[in-house]
């Protein structure tokens, strides 16, 4: 019991010196500004040609792929040429320049092209038949009976008379 009037009379003196205004909230209305946009322009984006230089290479022997392509533009003039093996056994070469007067490309093969010579395969070869085809069904024509149209048979309506 004693104990809790201790714990009283504490309360009561810290309670006592604790001051409200000093530690209490201020508020501040917040302020607030519209933005501000500019005006959109609608008008063609123009980006001056900057100058570039690439160029690749592909050799995969497992799926027969060998090419390879280089490009190089000084903003004004784009040179490059490309490099395919064909199917057939030739390369070809393409030399292209691209400028205010168009574009031009100069095309050429080296090898010669080789195709495999046919072969007759021996499993798509098609001789006659090693059995005996079976003779053709003989089939009997059915019977038909002439169709029987009957005339309808109408009756006149039965109306009575009415009552007024």
């Amino acid at each position: 019991m004693k104990f809790f009037i201790i714990a009283a009379v504490f309360a009561i003196a810290a309670a006592d010196s604790y001051r409200t205004a000093e530690y209490a909230p201020k508020y501040v209305a917040p302020k607030y500004e519209s933005p501000k946009y500019e005006a959109a322009s609608y008008g063609e984006v123009y980006y001056e040609a900057q100058p570039y230089d690439f160029g690749y290479s592909v050799k995969d022997a497992e799926y027969y792929t060998d090419y390879d392509h280089s490009e190089r533009s000084d903003g004004k003039v784009t040179t490059g040429s490309y490099r395919v093996q064909l199917p057939d056994g030739r390369t070809q070469i393409v030399t292209y320049r691209a400028d205010s007067y168009g574009y031009t490309a100069d095309v050429k093969y080296e090898g010669e092209a080789k195709y495999p010579e046919y072969v007759q395969s021996k499993y798509n070869t098609y001789s006659a038949a090693a059995y005996k085809a079976p003779a053709a069904p003989v089939y009997s024509a059915p019977a038909y009976r002439a169709p029987e149209y009957r005339p309808p048979a109408y009756k006149a309506p039965a109306y009575t008379t009415p009552a007024y």
